[in-house]
């Protein structure tokens, strides 16, 4: 392979201080027999990736010294090593964030020391031209995306996944009633996966120019949580019979679950899969759950097999994954981090990797 560029994170200072763009050179002479060489061809961003820059009050823990930021990419493998199975030279693959978590179990899910072990904080990640990884860190891709839309599955797409269907017996079915929140990667990413299988979805958000983007991708209401401060209660009317919502993708943690608990209809799912919210948001009314006894689920990424299952649906469904205006290319990393900073995107952020 030719020599390419890389970013790496020097410190966790932030972004603009410690985001450093270098050269790469990585050959086949380095391939291990579990390891895969992929000429990247696109990323996406996730908060994660601000988090792990700053790591504010040692939220993250630490990175591996000089660590390639970013766990979502897609691209081509170009060589294999000697043990890799079921992958060769010209497949089209998708990362997998947690590669740590042992192959032996597809439906093994990962649990934060995976997650903190992960691509772009112990692992080098996808902010490069290539990568050479293990072959437990990539999937075969969807056949019906490009790499740019690709590369917003790994996180975004799998979390929304496995929140929707990682219940066995209680998957969102036609007719079932959703609840995401704003118009982030997971929240964008649940909301059509609802509408593909015939859910009904509700959203919120703060603008009346994402609002009208929200129904144009198939939401049967939208909230402005500024203007209604008890949009929990405001999206339960919307039910028949005001029985409330059948599952709430909630994505903020402590600062939204309380309207959560008042969404959600007795016997329904409140899936935890962010903490966009200050940590800080005060006491977290869990006994509200006993008063409306409901299931109140973590949602950390989720297993390989959901994953596989997530890239057959993409394909089944035609589904192609919302993406932000915006396209940065990869020497423009530090300006994608500004735009997810200051939550000027729609959906996810992604980045186009030249050869």
């Amino acid at each position: 392979m030719t020599a390419g560029k890389k970013w790496i994170l020097t410190g966790q200072e932030g972004y603009d201080t410690s985001l450093q763009l270098v050269d790469s050179d990585i050959s086949t002479d380095q391939l291990g027999p579990d390891d895969v060489l992929v000429q990247l061809q696109a990323a996406s961003l996730n908060y994660r990736d601000l988090v792990i820059a700053k790591n504010d009050g040692g939220v993250t823990g630490s990175i591996t010294p000089n660590v390639v930021p970013g766990s979502d990419g897609a691209g081509m493998v170009v060589a294999v090593g000697s043990s890799v199975t079921g992958l060769g030279p010209g497949d089209r693959v998708i990362t997998y964030l947690a590669p740590t978590l042992p192959p032996s179990d597809e439906t093994a899910l990962p649990g934060a020391a995976e997650i903190f072990a992960g691509l772009g904080q112990r692992v080098d990640g996808t902010l490069a031209n290539q990568m050479l990884i293990t072959q437990h860190g990539v999937i075969k891709g969807p056949s019906n995306l490009t790499p740019v839309q690709a590369a917003t599955l790994t996180c975004s797409g799998l979390t929304a996944w496995n929140a929707l269907f990682g219940v066995s017996g209680r998957e969102i079915k036609k007719g079932d009633w959703v609840l995401v929140q704003g118009t982030g990667g997971v929240s964008i990413a649940a909301l059509q996966f609802a509408v593909a299988v015939g859910a009904n979805v509700i959203a919120t958000t703060s603008s009346e120019e994402k609002a009208e983007r929200l129904k144009e991708l198939g939401a049967r209401h939208v909230i402005n949580y500024k203007e209604t401060e008890d949009w929990g209660e405001a999206a339960k009317k919307y039910t028949p019979g005001e029985k409330g919502v059948d599952m709430v993708v909630d994505v903020a943690g402590n600062s939204s679950l309380v309207q959560s608990l008042a969404a959600v209809r007795t016997d329904g799912i409140i899936c935890l899969v962010g903490l966009l919210g200050k940590f800080d948001a005060g006491t977290i009314p869990m006994m509200s759950a006993l008063w409306r006894p409901c299931i109140v689920r973590g949602v950390l990424l989720g297993s390989r097999k959901q994953y596989r299952n997530l890239v057959r649906f993409v394909e089944e469904k035609a589904v192609v994954p919302v993406m932000d205006d915006v396209v940065f290319g990869l020497e423009d990393v530090k300006e994608a981090y500004k735009r997810m900073e200051e939550q000027k995107h729609f959906s996810k952020i992604v980045i186009k990797i030249e050869e």
